[in-house]
């Protein structure tokens, strides 16, 4: 069976946007240094446990068998849910892991994907788990077909033409750079790229369409930082996601960021 290589996901607002899925062998690359940091970990917490054997042998024995078990699957779910679907391994090879419809990763999945990794493992080296990747239409292994999940590789986002985009270089959001600098620092790349193709493809969608995603994606923004309402009353939904543009792609001016450095300091 023929596996695409990129995955097209539609929003309920006519966004389309197309994400890489994550092949078998880099994501047993970036399985391995995780298996690395966890054997790490273990060595340290058998070293400690060595001399607790002094004291009671079987205890430091159902210590290490606890222990090990915990942190073998704990330390996969608890990096993805914290880190947003990542791991230090996947974040190293730019691999997340993501609801397969484009949704928030909800904890349950998480844990449904890293129980099973015990039937991926099968029968040795993730043999299960690669032909699934394989056979699958969206390199899924059997613990992602179970929990709705996907493995994507992040693009590294190039740099648009913004002067295409924003012929109007005046934005009144860049006389608020602390709030600028929380904007940048709390808008995810993905939410900064669907914002950015919402402008890119605002000619071919249709008004109400168009309307009504400029409006969502104000609504999103506005939760994530909130500019004064003397600069955004009266504001069209699409200037507003203009300017919130121009802030997450274009670099702010030498003297703010300088005046930015010196209130910090």
């Amino acid at each position: 069976m023929k596996r695409h290589k990129t995955l097209t996901i539609r929003t309920p607002e006519g966004i389309a946007f197309s994400l890489d899925l994550a092949g078998p062998l880099i994501r047993f690359l970036a399985l391995a240094l995780d298996k690395a940091i966890v054997y790490v970990f273990s060595t340290v917490l058998s070293t400690v446990l060595g001399l607790a054997r002094v004291i009671s042998a079987d205890l430091a024995g159902a210590v290490w068998m606890i222990a090990s078990f915990v942190l073998s699957i704990g330390y996969p779910i608890a990096f993805e849910w914290f880190m947003q679907g990542q791991t230090p391994g996947k974040k190293l090879f730019r691999l997340q892991v993501m609801d397969e419809q484009g949704l928030h990763l909800k904890f349950s999945q998480i844990v449904v994907r890293n129980l099973l990794r015990f039937v991926d493992a099968l029968p040795a080296f993730y043999f299960v788990g690669g032909a699934a990747c394989l056979a699958t239409a969206r390199a899924q292994r059997v613990g992602d077909v179970a929990a709705n999940t996907i493995v994507i590789r992040r693009r590294q986002m190039a740099r648009p033409d913004l002067d295409q985009v924003l012929p109007d270089k005046y934005n009144s959001f860049r006389a608020y750079p602390h709030l600028a600098a929380r904007l940048r620092q709390n808008v995810t790349p993905r939410e900064a790229g669907l914002a950015l193709q919402a402008l890119l493809r605002r000619d071919r969608l249709e008004d109400d369409a168009r309307l009504k995603i400029f409006a969502e994606i104000r609504r999103h923004m506005e939760q994530v930082v909130r500019f004064p309402s003397e600069i955004t009353d009266g504001v069209s939904d699409e200037r507003y996601v203009r300017n919130v543009v121009d802030l997450l792609f274009r670099s702010p001016p030498s003297n703010v960021s300088r005046t930015a450095s010196r209130n910090r300091a």
